[in-house]
């Protein structure tokens, strides 16, 4: 049974040849590692070269320019030549000694395996910004969401081929894999602490990632702009009846400012809300039916 380890690298120089070594000590079954580059700001493509001119069993892909960490997950995966595929970050705090516990899980009878991370090795706000990254994501894509699984996990090809049938131009493995079904589990792996450098994602990217998710996965945001709309309606109602009776009272002296001022705020605020959804929704149209590329491939060694 061949075994593919999908590792996207962005910034991870210095854990790579710490990865193969590891991964080369913990297997026995045949495996192969894919290194995806993504144009980091590190010399993470000299080592991918150097390992991969050192074993056979390493193949490497260097992309033109920084596509983004789920876009380089899917240049891997459609490298994978393996019965069963990893996907793991390149950051070693996703161990290579956990994937024997995920295949021992698998041969219960699982086409998925999530690897959970115990005792999460990240900092406060890391930790905090995910755990609301996660929550939002759930409810506005209606999809499970658990912010101890991130990309981790083991995956059948069969798994791998309806993810790769997707045609979505917006990319995010974690929902991908929950959208295509088969029988998942999940089980809890030991999670190291980052020794060198920091994540690649910030708050900014954090909040970019997940527009692009719900607006690719979701037409949740239409909907709560609608409710939007006629909660505003209401109001605008109450309103109404509230500065009729004011007028009838005689208590308002400016004969149709109140009319005028509730119309002016209504409506705006309506047209602006709806508008933007809509013109948000129009804007991935437009990115799916351009059809360019996910990626694009600079050089790839011992790739077939």
């Amino acid at each position: 049974m061949k075994l593919s380890i999908v590792i996207p690298c962005y910034k991870t120089a210095p854990f790579l040849k710490e990865i193969a070594r590891r991964t080369q000590e913990t297997l026995t079954d045949d495996f192969e590692i894919i290194f995806v580059n993504d144009q980091g700001p590190l010399n993470d493509w000299e080592i991918i070269q150097e390992l991969c001119m050192k074993h056979s069993f390493i193949k490497g892909i260097n992309f033109s320019r920084n596509f983004g960490q789920h876009n380089a997950i899917y240049a891997g995966l459609k490298e994978a030549q393996g019965e069963w595929v990893v996907v793991m970050d390149g950051d070693l705090q996703d161990q290579p000694e956990e994937i024997p516990v995920l295949m021992k899980k698998a041969r219960e009878g699982y086409d998925i395996v999530f690897a959970k991370r115990q005792n999460r090795q990240d900092g406060f706000f890391k930790k905090l910004s995910s755990k609301y990254f996660y929550k939002t994501l759930a409810y506005l894509t209606g999809t499970e969401q658990n912010a101890e699984i991130a990309n981790f996990g083991l995956y059948h090809k069969k798994v791998i081929q309806a993810i790769m049938e997707m045609k979505d131009a917006v990319r995010y493995f974690p929902t991908m894999v929950r959208w295509v079904g088969f029988k998942q589990s999940s089980i809890y792996v030991e999670h190291a602490s980052r020794k060198e450098g920091s994540s690649g994602y910030t708050l900014a990217t954090l909040i970019k990632l997940a527009s692009n998710v719900i607006l690719s996965f979701s037409d949740k945001p239409l909907r709560l702009t609608v409710r939007l709309g006629l909660s505003i309606s209401a109001l605008s109602v109450i309103a109404v009846i509230f500065y009729l009776i004011q007028a009838l009272l005689g208590n308002i002296k400016v004969m149709g400012y109140a009319s005028l001022i509730i119309s002016i705020w209504l409506l705006s605020g309506i047209t602006i809300t709806v508008l933007g959804m809509v013109g948000l929704y129009i804007g991935k149209i437009f990115d799916q039916v351009k059809d360019r590329p996910i990626v694009i491939v600079d050089e790839k060694i011992n790739c077939n």
